[in-house]
């Protein structure tokens, strides 16, 4: 259902360098780009993320409780994404590590949890078997 989640940015350069590395890490690349706008992803595949200047001129700020959550491969994964986005300008919001209880078939959620250098909340999750 999802297309594609816009974050916003008051310095592209600065995003591209956060979010190409993330994008490399899960096999896609930029997919669009204009002076405003830089997106990430393939164009018939999974839904992408993109950083944009605010249409409207004034300053991105975040949105509180928004977050874009990257579905990751394994858990392996999810730290190379986490340590990628600490290593180019993001913040830990929560490191790698299960969250919650296992469900009835021994599966819990695995996440890691970051901003970007815009202060946008995401993270890299899969369920998983509980090891």
């Amino acid at each position: 259902m999802i297309g594609y989640v816009t974050l916003g940015s008051n310095d592209l350069e600065r995003s591209a360098k956060f979010y190409d590395p993330l994008a490399a890490e899960m096999g896609v690349g930029r997919m669009m780009e204009f002076e405003s706008f830089i997106a990430w992803g393939a164009m018939d595949g999974a839904p992408g993320i993109a950083a944009t200047k605010p249409y409207d001129g004034k300053e991105a700020s975040v949105g509180n409780g928004t977050m874009v959550a990257l579905e990751a491969r394994d858990r392996d994964q999810v730290k190379r994404l986490y340590d990628i986005a600490l290593a180019n300008g993001g913040s830990c919001e929560g490191e790698p590590g299960p969250r919650g209880e296992p469900d009835e078939n021994g599966m819990v959620f695995y996440a890691a949890y970051f901003r970007d250098p815009d202060g946008n909340k995401l993270n890299a999750f899969l369920m998983d078997k509980v090891a």
